[in-house]
C-alpha cells in the first residue's frame, strides 16, 4: 500500500486505522455538559491519531432519561448538540459516532449520528428495540422499520438503516452502524452491512451490567467481528447513567476478526477510552480469501455516503497500538502450553498413525541427527505408534555420521534413543560418499553444493532402503520453515514417505521440545532435550574445524529463523507486501534487529521463497498443524517459474 496518499501517517500507509471507543463522563439530561465532554474527548483522541471515535447510545442526553425523552426541548437540545459537535469536528481529521433521540416524520427514534469533515453525514436508527425485563424502549422510540420513506432526511441529512460511510482518502474505511440491541439479535444488521462492504462496524450501546454479562458481551463482540471479517468498535453507557434499577459500567471494546484488541476500564465515573489500530488491509485480504464470505449473497442494498477525513491536527506516534508478536507461531505467554502442545502432538501423531495403518507398516524408520527437527519427529513417532497400536520396538532410528557430524549431536542422538528405549543403528556415510565422488569425478576437497548434497542424498538412500528391508516407511524430519526457505536437498532430506513436521515452523519446534523437556519426558530425557535445544542449528555437511567444533551454522547463512518465521506468517497468512512486513518486523523486534538487518534477511526470504517453489510442488504428504501451510495440494499454489522478486 505504498502508493497511498502522502498525507497519511506511516501506519495508515500500511493499511492500519486507529479507532477509539469512549465512555464519556455523563451528566444525565445535561446536553450542554455532555457536548462539552464529547468534544474534548474527540479533540484529544484526534490528536492521538484516531480516525474513528465511537461514543455510547443516546450519549448526548443519557440513555436512562425515560419519559423525559418525550420533551421536545430535550430532543431539540440534542439536535443542536450534534450540530455543535459537527462544527468542532472540522479540521480534526476524524469521524465520530454519537447517539441521540431524533424526531423523524412525527415519530421518535433512537439514532446514531455519524459526523466527519465538519458535517453530520447521516443518522442510523436502531432496528431492534428491547422491550422486556429492565428494558422498555418501545415506550418512547419507534423501530427503524416504521420509517414510511426509506429516503427520508432531517435538515437535509439522510436517515436510514441502509447507510454506509466511506472515507475516500483512506482506502478500506467503510463504516456500518448498528445500535446496542441490534447486535444481540439472530441476524444483526452489521452482518448485512459487512456483506455490502463495511469493514468497520460501530455500535453505540447502553448495556447494563449483570453477573456474567461482561464475558458474554465480550464474546458477542469478538465473534461478530469474526463472522463479518471486520473491525468492531463497541461503546457502552457509563456510570453516569441512572442507577434506579440498573447499573451501567461504560464497557468499551475493539475487536478485529475474532481478536480483542482493547477494552476500557469499567465502573468509572470519569471519561474512559481505549484506542487500537485495526488492520484494514488484513481484513480485505481475509475477505478475498474466504469463499464463505465471498459467496454469501448481499441481501440488503445500501447507499454509500462519501467524505474526506483530511489530515489530523498534529503528528502522532508511529508505534502501533496493537499487539505484534515477534513469534506469531508460538502461543502467547499465559497460554495453556500443555493444551497447545498436546493438540499439536495429536494432529501430527494421528496423521502418521493413519498412514501407518493404511500401508500396514511394520516399522517406522527415522534419521536421528541429534538436532531439533529429528528430535521432534522421534517424539511424534512414539506417540503415533501408540495410536496405531504398534509396539515401540517398531521404531527404528539411524544415525549417519558424515564429514560435519559433531560428537555433541551424535552423542545426543545416542543418548536420546537410549533414554526413550528406541533402537538406534549407526551407519557412517563417509566411505559411500567418497566412493560416489570418485564415481562422478568430484574432487573431495571441493566443498561446494555437490559435496553437501551428496551426503544428504546418501542419507536418504540409506533410510529408504532400510525401510524397504524392514517393511516400514521413512519419517521425514524437515519443518515448515525449511520448506519456505527451500533449506533442504532436493530428493535428499526433502523426501520421505510421510513428513510429520511439515506444518510446524522452527520457532514452534523449539517450543514443543521445551515442553517435552520440562513435562512430558522430563524424567527420561529432560537434560538431553534441553541440550538439543541449545545446540546451534546445522545440516552438518561441511568438515569440522581442527578442534572438532562445528563450522556450518544454518542461521549464519540464511538468517535467524525467528525473523523468517515472522516473514512467512505475515506473507502467507495475511498477504502482506514487503514494505508492510518490514514495518511490522520493526514494530515487533524493536531494538533486537536494526532496520538494515531486517531488510537484509527479508530480501533473502523473498528470494529463497520464490526460487524454491519447485521443491514445495513435489513435497511428500504431511499434516497441516496451524493456519499457515505450504502443501501444493492444500494451502499454497504457486508457479515454480515465478520471476518477480518483490511482493
Amino acid at each position: 500500500m505504498s502508493d497511498l496518499a502522502p498525507n497519511l501517517l506511516e501506519h495508515e500507509q500500511h493499511g492500519f486505522l486507529r479507532a477509539a471507543t469512549v465512555s464519556p463522563e455523563l451528566k444525565l439530561g445535561d446536553v450542554t455538559a455532555n457536548v462539552r465532554v464529547i468534544r474534548a474527548e474527540m479533540q484529544r483522541l484526534a490528536n492521538e491519531g484516531c480516525r474513528l471515535i465511537v461514543f455510547p447510545e443516546l450519549c448526548l442526553t443519557g440513555y436512562s432519561c425515560a419519559d423525559l425523552f418525550y420533551l421536545r426541548g430535550l430532543q431539540q437540545q440534542a439536535l443542536t448538540g450534534v450540530k455543535k459537535l459537527a462544527e468542532a469536528n472540522a479540521e480534526l481529521g476524524c469521524c465520530i459516532v454519537v447517539g441521540l433521540p431524533l424526531m423523524v416524520q412525527g415519530r421518535l427514534y433512537n439514532v446514531a449520528a455519524v459526523i466527519a469533515d465538519g458535517e453530520v453525514l447521516g443518522y442510523v436508527p436502531k432496528t431492534f428495540l428491547p422491550n422486556s425485563g429492565e428494558f422498555y424502549e418501545r415506550r418512547w422510540f419507534s423501530p427503524a422499520h416504521t420509517l414510511t420513506d426509506t429516503h427520508t432526511d432531517v435538515d437535509g441529512t439522510p436517515v436510514g438503516t441502509d447507510l454506509l460511510f466511506e472515507a475516500t482518502d483512506l482506502p478500506g474505511f467503510v463504516l456500518g452502524i448498528e445500535v446496542c440491541e441490534d447486535l444481540w439479535t439472530v441476524i444483526p444488521p452489521s452482518s448485512h452491512a459487512a456483506l455490502a462492504g463495511a469493514t468497520l462496524l460501530a455500535n453505540p450501546s447502553a448495556s447494563n451490567e449483570l453477573l456474567g454479562k461482561v464475558s458474554y458481551r465480550r464474546s458477542l463482540v469478538t465473534q461478530q467481528s469474526a463472522r463479518c471479517l471486520a473491525a468492531y468498535v463497541y461503546a457502552s453507557a457509563g456510570s453516569g447513567e441512572s442507577s434506579t434499577d440498573t447499573v451501567y459500567s461504560g464497557h468499551g471494546l475493539i475487536a478485529e476478526n475474532g481478536v480483542l484488541l482493547g477494552e476500557t476500564e469499567r465502573f468509572a465515573f470519569q471519561s474512559k477510552a481505549v484506542m487500537a489500530d485495526v488492520d484494514l488491509q488484513r481484513l480485505g485480504h481475509e475477505r478475498v480469501r474466504s469463499t464463505a464470505f465471498r459467496d454469501a449473497p448481499a441481501t440488503q442494498s445500501y447507499s454509500r455516503i462519501t467524505f474526506n477525513l483530511g489530515e489530523l491536527p498534529s503528528p502522532v506516534q508511529t508505534k502501533l497500538l496493537r499487539p505484534i508478536s515477534a513469534h506469531p507461531f508460538v502461543p502467547p505467554a499465559g497460554a495453556d502450553r500443555r493444551a497447545v502442545c498436546e493438540e499439536i502432538f495429536a494432529i501430527q501423531a494421528t496423521g502418521l498413525a493413519r498412514r501407518l495403518r493404511q500401508v500396514r507398516s511394520k516399522t517406522t524408520v527415522l534419521g536421528l541427527s541429534g538436532g531439533l527437527d529429528s528430535t521432534l519427529a522421534l517424539l511424534v513417532m512414539i506417540e503415533a505408534l501408540k495410536r496405531a497400536e504398534m509396539p515401540r520396538e517398531a521404531a527404528l532410528t539411524i544415525t549417519m555420521p558424515g564429514f560435519g557430524t559433531t560428537s555433541r549431536t551424535k552423542g545426543n542422538a545416542e543418548k536420546l534413543a537410549d533414554a526413550l528405549g528406541i533402537r538406534l543403528c549407526t551407519i557412517p556415510i563417509g566411505a559411500a560418499v567418497e566412493q560416489h565422488f570418485k564415481d562422478i569425478g568430484h574432487p573431495p576437497g571441493l566443498h561446494d553444493v555437490t559435496y553437501e548434497n551428496a551426503q544428504a542424498r546418501e542419507r536418504t538412500q540409506v533410510l529408504m532402503d532400510v525401510a524397504n528391508q524392514t517393511g516400514g516407511i521413512v519419517i521425514g524430519t524437515g519443518d515448515l520453515s525449511e520448506s519456505a526457505l527451500g533449506w533442504c536437498t532436493f530428493n535428499g532430506d526433502h523426501m520421505s514417505m510421510y513428513h510429520v513436521n511439515v506444518g510446524v515452523p522452527k520457532t514452534l519446534v523449539k517450543y514443543i521440545i521445551e515442553w517435552c523437556a520440562t513435562e512430558l519426558y522430563a524424567t527420561e530425557a529432560g537434560a538431553i532435550l534441553h541440550d538439543i535445544i541449545d545446540t546451534p542449528i546445522s545440516p552438518e555437511l561441511l568438515p569440522l574445524a581442527a578442534d572438532g567444533s562445528m563450522q556450518q551454522k544454518t542461521e549464519d547463512t540464511v538468517g535467524p529463523y525467528e525473523l523468517h518465521d515472522f516473514f512467512l506468517f505475515h506473507f502467507v497468512r495475511h498477504g502482506c507486501g514487503e514494505t508492510k512486513i518490514r514495518f511490522l518486523a520493526q514494530q515487533a523486534f524493536g531494538d533486537q534487529y536494526s532496520s538494515e538487518v531486517i531488510q537484509k534477511w527479508l530480501t533473502v526470504f523473498i528470494r529463497r521463497f520464490i526460487q524454491n517453489q519447485f521443491k514445495r510442488s513435489s513435497m511428500p504428504d504431511g499434516p497441516k498443524v496451524g493456519s499457515v501451510a505450504l502443501s501444493p495440494r492444500g494451502d499454497w499454489r504457486m508457479p515454480s517459474d515465478y520471476t518477480s522478486y518483490s511482493f
